[in-house]
């Protein structure tokens, strides 16, 4: 039976993911693989991705910039995106379908983000992937710039595992490129980085994070961030003892079944009942 990057055996769920992706992937050029929208996506997978934005601002994860994406749970060749605008302002009238390429379905005037080839690119080559942040987050930056490694500094961060790699963009698009992840020979170069690991470090830019679940990556997100925090005053005093990596491994998998408690909480602050 197929093995995921980190050894685990797929699901039937993740080998219907794969086999999609690959046939979206495989599609002869010039097939408009995704001329028509799929299946209506789940509100509630929709409700979810417009609260996740707002949380990710509201935690200090993203400002005007960055973007979070969802699979769509009826079509796994396809994912969820809001257009190009501020994540906090978005609603669900601003969620766009895209394939796999990064082609917007039914664009309808709207424009999406430069860097949306951040997600469909992971997602190809990740079936257990269901959900993407791309951010900004200023205490991640300076492990994205330095040699200082990013390692997780309690148990929360689990998902670190020994620390993120840390994507060279020179590698792919030169020494005078914008910085930014704008086609899909980039975006592919960045997935290959990412690996099988939980989140990857974008040197002059930012960060990624993948997750199961569009609860799971908001979590990542905003946990690599406070990690982040921590460690910078922990090198401030002295030289850190950071979970090793069966201990991270544990720790990740304990906090994975109980995401559920944070994101009520960082919820109810963005969407008051």
């Amino acid at each position: 039976m197929p093995r995921c990057p980190c050894g685990c055996i797929f699901g039937r769920r993740a080998l219907l993911v794969s086999a999609l992706a690959a046939a979206a992937v495989s599609a002869p050029v010039g097939r408009a693989f995704a001329a028509e929208p799929a299946a209506a996506a789940d509100p509630a997978l929709i409700d979810d991705l417009v609260a996740a934005n707002r949380i990710l601002y509201d935690q200090g994860v993203v400002d005007g910039f960055g973007h979070i994406s969802a699979r769509h749970n009826k079509d796994p060749a396809r994912y969820l995106l809001s257009r190009s605008m501020a994540p906090a302002l978005v609603t669900a009238a601003d969620i766009m379908e895209f394939d796999l390429d990064s082609n917007p379905v039914d664009a309808r005037g709207r424009t999406p983000y430069l860097e949306r080839f951040i997600h469909g690119e992971i997602y190809k080559v990740r079936p257990d992937v269901m959900a993407i942040v791309h951010s900004h987050s200023p205490a991640v930056l300076p492990f994205a710039d330095t040699n200082v490694k990013l390692k997780p500094m309690n148990h929360i961060a689990g998902f670190l595992g020994d620390g993120p790699p840390v994507f060279e963009i020179r590698a792919t698009a030169g020494t005078a490129s914008d910085m930014l992840v704008r086609n899909n020979d980039i975006g592919r170069a960045l997935a290959k980085t990412l690996g099988a690991s939980s989140v990857a470090l974008m040197r002059g830019h930012g960060s990624v994070a993948a997750a199961q679940s569009v609860k799971h990556v908001v979590f990542r997100a905003i946990y690599t961030e406070v990690n982040a925090r921590t460690e910078i005053q922990a090198l401030t005093i002295g030289k850190p003892n950071f979970l090793n990596e069966k201990e991270a491994a544990a720790a990740m998998k304990t906090n994975d079944a109980l995401v559920d408690r944070p994101w009520a909480l960082w919820k109810q602050r963005v969407v008051p009942k």
